[in-house]
């Protein structure tokens, strides 16, 4: 049986090229999904443990990618924790934001049984899918969940009420935080539980407020979900996008491997992270709207340090974004597997 090139690597063995998998790899990039989404909305690819299995595993066969993301949404947490939720097509909607109830803590009523459906259709995938493609499971970090929760609607100008309730009511943002950890603990363990090989957690927002802020506020919580996750033996990578040079203040206590976003060059960010974290990343989602000889060009920038960098998953800067040619995404794609990477 073939062994997965992506866990061989999070195990620190020397591979013969580096591993990859794309954010947002599950979606409107291929074609094959846009047929299912002209017959089931997003809720309903989510929900049922055949079609979730099924997105899930498009881009095995459409890109040839070495893992498999589970295809769900970083809004299932507040979901479980009461809050009336729906996917339009302007994005998500609460029903009431925390920033309109006058104690927002007790307005809250977890409930992990609401994520039930989640594991079946992580059970599903894992009765379906290649022997050698491990299935990595997800949540959305403290803040960037947080935001959704204040605010109630998609990012609007960077979240502004949000950010206003974070510096008005601290003590009170400081017990929602420790309430969507403690529901995204409980979740990462029944990922973990029902099958699932590496853990991300994904701060898409990390950039909202200065490094200190957010060091106060959320590393706790980030190193929280991370001692849950590794206590299971499962690698963990956070994502902290737009934290900029507060890279270097990620200890290894917060995750195996940090994935960079697009504004921060690799070479940098080797120096930057403490040599103890893997990276991942960080490709340009936008380079894949170009032609493919400038792709190419642009993608051999990073032989080198796929050459010195054995601690290195291949991934984008952010997820595919939904216009990009499905012809560009499955040419880099294989540009990673055919190309010598010198090793």
């Amino acid at each position: 049986m073939e062994e997965s090139i992506l866990l061989r690597t999070l195990a620190g063995e020397l591979t013969e090229r580096p591993p990859f998998w794309f954010m947002r790899q599950a979606g409107r990039v291929l074609p094959s999904y846009m047929e299912l989404k002209e017959k089931y909305s997003f809720w309903e690819m989510m929900q049922d443990a055949d079609l979730g299995a099924k997105v899930t595993l498009l881009p095995i066969d459409d890109l040839g990618v070495d893992a498999a993301i589970l295809f769900s949404d970083i809004l299932v947490i507040p979901y479980a924790m009461g809050m009336g939720l729906e996917f339009s097509n302007q994005g998500p909607k609460f029903d009431t934001p925390l920033v309109d109830i006058q104690d927002p803590v007790k307005a809250l009523n977890p409930d992990p049984s609401k994520l039930e459906y989640i594991y079946k259709v992580i059970d599903r995938i894992i009765a379906t899918k290649p022997s050698n493609i491990p299935l990595i499971g997800f949540c959305g970090a403290p803040l960037t969940v947080l935001c959704y929760m204040l605010q109630g609607i998609g990012r609007k100008n960077d979240f502004p009420k949000a950010i206003s309730f974070i510096y008005k009511h601290k003590k009170t943002v400081k017990k929602l935080i420790d309430a969507i950890t403690e529901l995204s603990i409980i979740y990462a363990k029944g990922q973990i539980a029902h099958g699932i090989k590496v853990f991300q957690l994904f701060e898409t927002h990390a950039g909202l407020i200065p490094l200190d802020l957010y060091q106060e506020l959320f590393f706790p919580s980030v190193e929280k979900i991370a001692k849950a996750v590794r206590e299971e033996n499962i690698p963990f990578i956070y994502f902290p996008k737009g934290l900029g040079v507060g890279i270097s203040q990620v200890t290894p206590a917060m995750c195996d491997y940090l994935s960079i976003d697009w504004q921060t060059p690799m070479p940098l960010a080797r120096k930057l992270v403490d040599k103890e974290i893997g990276l991942q990343g960080n490709i340009d989602p936008r380079l894949l709207y170009g032609n493919q000889d400038h792709i190419k060009d642009t993608l051999n920038n990073y032989v080198e340090f796929g050459r010195t960098n054995h601690d290195w998953i291949i991934n984008l800067g952010h997820g595919f974004l939904p216009d990009v040619p499905y012809e560009n995404a499955k040419f880099m794609a294989d540009w990673i597997k055919e190309t010598d990477w010198k090793r």
